[in-house]
């Protein structure tokens, strides 16, 4: 019996094969496409989100801000470590401002007295003029004083005397201590070559004899006179005693 010849399927005779389908009837290159076009889709909207982000992110980095002209500087903090506000800034700007008119103030006070608003003209050597001074003695200063009802304290000073040079220092002491305006010092030039006629006719009205005394008027009246030397709580508590 003769063999018939085996028909040939279009495989077998250089048909191309059939593409391999997935579940849902997509073939696996058209889902491979899909995918391509779907991650450059989603890279480009990233891209888009980050770009319009980068901005806001070299604004504010960390406690840097950036300032108009590029440059960095820290964000300002309120004194407990909070951001501040910028009416917060606005109402540090305003306290700066008023320190500076009070220190104008203060400039124009200091002023005020170098031009002798204050009516003394001898030279300030302790305490405050605005308080209780110890002045360089002049004629008008002491007249000024002894009209008030203020203590005038008198210290007889030589320029040649180790006890004047090594006392009155003290005394100087004691008028920074002092509070108040009820008193004024002078030191008053006596026996030495910078005393003058006011001094030696001051001397003779308290009957000074020697330097480093010490004289205490009160009421245009002398209340205490101390040749001795004194410490400086010596003068405080004195004073105390008689202003």
């Amino acid at each position: 019996m003769k063999k018939e010849p085996r028909k040939s399927t279009p495989l077998e005779i250089g048909h191309a094969p059939r593409p391999i389908f997935l579940t849902g009837g997509i073939a696996l290159p058209t889902l491979v496409i899909i995918f391509a076009v779907l991650a450059a889709l989603g890279g480009g909207t990233y891209y888009a989100v980050t770009k319009q982000q980068a901005p806001e992110e070299t604004k504010v980095k960390g406690d840097l801000v950036t300032k108009q002209d590029g440059s960095m500087m820290k964000e300002p903090e309120t004194a407990g470590g909070d951001k501040m506000t910028e009416e917060d800034v606005m109402m540090e700007e305003v306290d700066a401002m008023l320190s500076d008119d009070l220190m104008m103030d203060d400039l124009k006070e200091i002023e005020g007295i170098m031009d002798g608003e204050t009516g003394y003209t001898g030279a300030l050597l302790a305490g405050s003029l605005r308080a209780s001074p110890l002045l360089d003695f002049t004629k008008a200063d002491y007249d000024k004083a002894i009209a008030s009802d203020r203590l005038v304290v008198l210290y007889f000073y030589a320029n040649w005397c180790p006890i004047c040079k090594a006392e009155f220092p003290k005394t100087q002491a004691a008028f920074n201590q002092l509070q108040g305006d009820d008193v004024v010092g002078f030191r008053v030039n006596f026996n030495d070559d910078q005393t003058d006629a006011n001094e030696i006719t001051l001397a003779k009205q308290y009957g000074v004899a020697y330097q480093h005394t010490k004289v205490f008027v009160k009421n245009g009246m002398r209340v205490l006179k101390a040749p001795d030397s004194w410490e400086t709580l010596h003068y405080v508590s004195e004073i105390a005693k008689y202003k």
